[in-house]
């Protein structure tokens, strides 16, 4: 909701395979949006398994020397692999390249295992090993742009690209099921962030598309995590589809950034952990 007599500017693209949309109020506000695109290709050209970028030929290569973007992505993966007892875990790649593929299943999972990532300012890949940031990428790039708004001055933006991040607010922002529809909505200000993941939202082989490292099958329909980083939430919503109510509570009280996190079942309720 914009301040009274206020005027929105606002932006539409895509970017990382997402839809993207930006709210922007205050003086300046065309001027961002027209030099937006730019900061965008800048993102897509570090983290995209769209179009060649570093995360591709860091695949093809299996090492190379990263950037500063992909070093910080990186280092939050490792995070989020720690906190999530190893469910997110971005060398699944190959594990859903097979399924989307139809090749052998059990082949590309001997391939999967963050533990064998080796980081630092050269990072390596074990053999067979390719990544996916799809997990955090979208929230990541989401911080990305939220703060370089704020960089230009700007107090009050929502940054849509599937995950939310704010600036100022409140922005009120709805919580969906792909089966059960809008059940929820949260409202976001100062630099709170949303993020929603959905497993069957999109089927690879009419499996969902969020794989376990191990197999183990989603226990959620809808996950949408709050948090102070949409990188955070991003992440946190694609594993703990896979977690239990009680696990989601015992996160909350160990990491102080994370929000409320909303679990949907495969009956459409809805519970706030």
């Amino acid at each position: 909701v914009l301040p009274r007599g206020a005027r929105a500017a606002g932006w539409q693209g895509v970017a990382l395979g997402a839809d993207v949309s930006v709210t922007l109020e205050g003086a300046g506000a065309d001027a961002a949006l027209a030099d937006l695109p730019g900061l965008l290709g800048r993102i897509e050209a570090v983290f995209s398994l769209y179009r060649p970028s570093e995360l591709t030929r860091l695949n093809a290569e299996g090492a190379g020397r990263v950037s500063d973007w992909m070093a910080q992505a990186l280092a939050l993966c490792d995070r989020l692999h720690g906190l999530t007892g190893g469910a997110f875990d971005p060398t699944v790649q190959p594990l859903w390249r097979a399924l989307a593929g139809g090749d052998d299943l059990a082949s590309a999972r001997r391939a999967v295992g963050w533990g064998r990532v080796r980081l630092g300012e050269t990072v390596t890949l074990d053999k067979g090993q390719a990544l996916t940031l799809n997990g955090m990428a979208q929230g990541f790039a989401a911080d990305l742009v939220r703060d370089w708004l704020a960089r230009r001055g700007f107090t009050h933006a929502l940054v849509d690209m599937g995950e939310q991040a704010a600036l100022g607010g409140h922005f009120h922002i709805g919580i969906a099921d792909p089966a059960a529809g809008l059940l929820a909505s949260r409202s976001l200000r100062g630099g709170r962030a949303l993020a929603t993941s959905s497993p069957r939202a999109t089927l690879v082989a009419g499996q969902p598309h969020i794989l376990h490292p191990k197999g183990l099958p989603p226990l959620w329909s809808t996950v949408a995590v709050e948090a102070d980083s949409a990188a955070l939430a991003d992440g946190l919503s694609t594993a703990l589809v896979f977690a239990t109510p009680a696990e989601i509570a015992g996160l909350r009280r160990a990491v102080p950034e994370l929000g409320p996190v909303a679990l949907v079942d495969g009956s459409g309720d809805l519970q706030t952990v």
